[in-house]
């Protein structure tokens, strides 16, 4: 089985695996559009969490993990609770680095759910994760970590470095005296 991450799970996957590679999913796009009231922000202060829409012509680099049979249904178990709630379990085909082309698990965007918030402008994504914090963490903190773990791995995103700009500006504005 294979385990298609794209924001977290890249840098956190929380589940064994015997082999990694960098991936890439035709007809989707990664973008910070899930409300997030507990781990990335509060009802108070919501944050953006990261999700898979389609988007035809698009592409998605991340990171796809092989999981081996023994581990596969305790890691299908962690990440159905992980991922609960806003998104859908999918298995939907992926290309790795080498050529093969392997179905792997991922976790898309419901879009009819109600913590769905598609088409948010860059200014209205950074305004939000500059702010926001939860039980996980800051949410400025969510978008580094992934923007620096997808340049890790060789994977260029402009809209999401561009974003991290922005939001690193606001930070620093927000932290002067």
């Amino acid at each position: 089985m294979w385990v298609f991450g794209y924001g977290s799970l890249i840098w956190n996957p929380g589940f064994n695996y015997q082999e990694r590679s960098v991936a890439t999913l035709d007809d989707h796009h990664r973008s910070f559009c899930i409300l997030s009231t507990s781990a990335r922000g509060t009802p108070q202060q919501t944050g953006l969490g990261l999700a898979l829409t389609k988007l035809p012509g698009a592409q998605c680099q991340g990171v796809a993990f092989h999981v081996s049979p023994q581990d596969q249904a305790p890691t299908l178990a962690y990440l159905r609770e992980r991922e609960a709630g806003v998104y859908l379990e999918t298995i939907i085909d992926v290309s790795l680095t080498d050529g093969r082309i392997v179905p792997a698990v991922t976790f898309v965007a419901d879009t009819g759910h109600t913590d769905f918030v598609g088409g948010l402008s860059q200014e209205e994504q950074a305004a939000r994760i500059s702010k926001a914090s939860g039980q996980l963490g800051s949410n400025s903190d969510y978008l580094f970590s992934t923007v620096e773990s997808l340049s890790a791995f060789g994977i260029k995103d402009v809209p999401m470095s561009k974003l991290a700009q922005h939001v690193r500006a606001l930070v620093r504005k927000q932290n002067l005296p």
